[in-house]
């Protein structure tokens, strides 16, 4: 116990005077060891690595998982050593409605139908995402946090190691130049024999009194010539001890900054790791996009075999036996009965068209398209407004207008 009573002495002995030397340098007055100017641009660089890591981390955090509550669950588990429990996505629990209001709606009517259709959709989305959300914190996210977590935490401590050595060597030159003035203001022997205070030469008419300070004197200029090589030898002394203790502290200053030079230079190889991993975060996105671009692509295939599904509607029922309006020749009104090798091109009107996406035909009125490809359009009377008639060289049908770029 006594042990650890004066280490935690020393300590904060050490500590004060650490302190006190920091606010001298603050305050110009005490000297500060410079480091090289490479030094300091490793430090200025892992600095900026360590910033911009902790916002991009902090940020794709919010990406990939925009709840809050759930971003704190997750850090409790992480930090209680647990395995955090896997829950539905969004996009799995309204599938998973989706195909349950269905089942009470009727899964033969319509509505029912397409719920099942959209909910199945939404559900494989949702999967994609829990997908996604898993490559990118194994591939991106982890490596992110390693680094600020541990190499940051090893280079922070051996930068605050670093400081207290330089500390250490301030001080320690410090002593060594009080020390040198001390000799040397020591070294200047004084002539007595003009410092004497006339005030005390004998005299007649002197008091007697006035004879009494010389009386203390004489004992001090007797021993003054014996005691001046003890001083002199005491402060040889402690000018040998300031040099040895400079020596010391300027060997630690120089092996504590090779090891923190050493792991500063390590932050170009965390750059080649980080962007390997920023590679493998890409990936994991461009596959999720794709994933999801596909689905949506299959659900409007599916769900274009139903025209008249979204049809109907109050207005449309109550005009059911209405008679039918009269049209032109060869355009029909209803997509069902479009007979595409009937329609005509206007004799204005006409439009070049480029296509955006790959699209497969549905049936023998829709016309397949290849991307960036150029072709003629135009629209016919009573036709459903997100669809062109579409030509190419011999070839005609109905083409989406989302899947389309107009020229002109």
């Amino acid at each position: 116990m006594d042990f650890s009573v004066k280490k935690l002495a020393s300590d904060a002995g050490a500590f004060f005077s650490r302190a006190v030397q920091f606010t001298q340098e603050n305050l110009g007055q005490a000297e500060k060891t410079e480091l090289d100017a490479h030094f300091e641009n490793l430090l200025a660089r892992a600095d900026c690595t360590r910033n911009w890591t902790e916002k991009i981390f902090r940020q794709t955090e919010y990406l990939l998982q925009p709840n809050p509550s759930a971003r704190i669950e997750e850090f409790l588990y992480e930090k209680l050593d647990r395995k955090v429990p896997l829950k539905p996505t969004n996009g799995e629990l309204l599938g998973q409605y989706m195909q349950e209001a269905a089942k009470d709606f009727g899964p033969g009517t319509p509505y029912g139908s397409t719920l099942i259709k959209v909910g199945e959709c939404q559900r494989r989305l949702g999967g994609a995402e829990q997908e996604l959300l898993h490559t990118s914190a194994i591939s991106y996210l982890t490596p992110l946090r390693i680094f600020l977590e541990g190499d940051w935490r090893t280079i922070s401590k051996e930068r605050r190691l670093l400081e207290n050595r330089r500390l250490d060597l301030d001080a320690c030159k410090a002593r060594l130049k009080k020390a040198k003035a001390a000799e040397a203001k020591a070294a200047v022997v004084p002539d007595f024999q003009d410092t004497r205070p006339r005030n005390y030469v004998l005299s007649a008419s002197a008091s007697a009194f006035k004879y009494v300070p010389c009386l203390f004197l004489l004992p001090c200029l007797f021993f003054y010539p014996l005691l001046l090589p003890i001083v002199w030898r005491l402060l040889n002394c402690g000018v040998s001890q300031a040099e040895q203790e400079l020596r010391v502290a300027q060997t630690e200053f120089d092996r504590q900054a090779e090891v923190t030079r050493l792991l500063l230079e390590g932050i170009s190889s965390t750059h080649v790791n980080h962007l390997r991993c920023l590679h493998e975060f890409v990936e994991a996105q461009a596959v999720y996009y794709n994933q999801c671009h596909q689905y949506m692509q299959d659900l409007q295939k599916e769900l274009r075999r139903f025209p008249n599904a979204f049809s109907v509607s109050p207005s449309a029922t109550s005009s059911a036996n209405a008679p039918a309006p009269a049209v032109s020749p060869g355009i029909p009104l209803e997509p069902e009965v479009l007979q595409i090798e009937e329609v005509q091109p206007p004799a204005s009107g006409t439009r070049k068209a480029k296509v955006l996406y790959d699209y497969d035909a549905a049936d023998t009125s829709e016309l397949s398209l290849l991307a960036d490809e150029l072709i003629t359009v135009y629209t016919v009377p009573g036709m459903d407004s997100d669809w062109l008639v579409g030509e190419r060289g011999n070839q005609k049908g109905k083409v989406p207008v989302t899947y389309l770029e107009l020229l002109s």
